[in-house]
């Protein structure tokens, strides 16, 4: 019964990666989809007899990438809504190098490396 739950957990991450636009309930998504991975990591575990506690300890590291995941996730996110005041997938250009001007230009639109050439 939980390899059910964890495949149905699986399909519903899987399906959330493939089907949302946005960018938080992407991310929920793929949370879904490591915590059906540690659910067969723990059934495998308690299942199995006479190996050691691998499954836990697997289950315990995925729980720690899954907890850096979020954090770096959600920074990258809200970096994100900052500068393009969106989260949807779909609306996000990143081949054409849009805004790489604003990023090198300073607050008041000079060039990084014309500010430095004229303190020289």
């Amino acid at each position: 019964m939980p390899y059910v739950l964890a495949a149905v957990l699986f399909g519903i991450g899987l399906y959330g990666v493939l089907v949302r636009r946005n960018l938080l309930l992407l991310l929920m998504a793929v949370e879904l989809l490591l915590n059906a991975v540690n659910l067969i990591l723990v059934t495998a575990d308690v299942s199995t007899v006479g190996v050691p506690r691998s499954g836990a300890v697997f289950a315990l590291f995925v729980i720690v990438l899954a907890a850096a995941e979020v954090g770096v996730g959600l920074a990258l996110i809200l970096q994100l809504y900052r500068l393009r005041q969106t989260v949807a997938v779909d609306r996000v250009d990143i081949g054409d190098g849009a805004g790489r001007a604003d990023v090198e230009a300073g607050a008041d639109g000079v060039d990084a490396d014309q500010s430095v050439e004229g303190r020289r």
